[in-house]
């Protein structure tokens, strides 16, 4: 991508130096409570842990501490600048498609793990977004993960998962992941089916951002197919495979390599909110 380093989104917040703590709330004397509840209940069959109340033995609020800026080597600096210009370049793009329904959302970048309003954010969960705080939350790992493990490369590819949990930002103003958690509360069975058409919907929203970098004249020759290539290489078939449980389609909660690259193509290539209907009749 055609890109300048340097800048400093005013949408990214940079908790690389912060440390995460948290514990039990009053100490030692609480976990002696326990243990022996727990015994008495082990001993006589009766349920003593009930006692605590229905919220159990309470723990510490999550804390932020903060802590001296993070030491970061040249490549890890380069990567910062560009997810503070892939931010910005998305939000204006939105902002510009939705005018006043869009709100700006932060994206937090962290290392190990930190505290959210969904819960603890941590680096095995891979990039993700909190409606709850309309924050997106990344760890700059996952992109070494992206190109070791899932064989995904380049710049465009790190742009396409930023644009995806903006695409879910998009979304939850739209008021469009609501009412799918309604359709799944009630229709259980269907849960993971709406699951994957929201992911493929993100996906299709993070093609109309890389639609409009094409027509500014920032995507690079070969950029479009790291992207695709990025799709495919999450989907929930071809994870599945590399972890050796066999492809289970009625457990996919994100869609098939196929269907992530079909959605960001679409969008990729029309720029049209209206392609990226993913619950609409003959979405599949």
């Amino acid at each position: 991508m055609r890109w300048t380093p340097g800048g400093q989104s005013g949408d990214v917040e940079d908790r690389r130096g912060q440390s995460y703590g948290g514990g039990f709330r009053g100490g030692p004397a609480s976990i002696g409570v326990v243990l022996v509840l727990l015994v008495l209940s082990l001993l006589t069959g009766r349920n003593f842990l009930a006692l605590l109340g229905p919220g159990g033995v309470e723990t510490e609020a999550p804390t932020e501490t903060n802590a001296p800026p993070a030491e970061e080597s040249p490549e890890e600096k380069r990567l910062y600048q560009f997810v503070n210009f892939v931010v910005d370049d998305a939000q204006n793009t939105w902002q510009q498609v939705l005018g006043n329904q869009y709100r700006r959302a932060k994206v937090v970048v962290f290392r190990g793990r930190t505290a959210t309003a969904c819960g603890v954010g941590q680096s095995a969960m891979g990039p993700f977004y909190c409606p709850t705080d309309e924050k997106v939350y990344v760890d700059l790992g996952f992109y070494d993960e992206l190109r070791r493990r899932f064989g995904a490369p380049g710049d465009f590819a790190q742009a396409y998962v930023i644009a995806h949990e903006l695409g879910h930002h998009v979304q939850h103003l739209r008021g469009i992941d609501a009412r799918v958690r309604e359709a799944q509360e009630s229709r259980p069975d269907a849960a993971n089916q709406l699951s994957v058409r929201l992911e493929l919907q993100a996906d299709c929203l993070a093609g109309i951002w890389g639609h409009s970098t094409a027509q500014r004249n920032i995507l690079e020759q070969g950029d479009a197919e790291e992207a695709l290539n990025a799709a495919s290489a999450i989907g929930d078939d071809r994870i599945q495979n590399q972890s050796g449980r066999g492809v289970q389609p009625d457990s996919f909660t994100h869609g098939s390599s196929a269907q992530r690259v079909e959605w960001f193509r679409r969008g990729l290539e029309s720029g049209d909110l209206n392609s990226c209907d993913t619950f609409g009749r003959g979405s599949d």
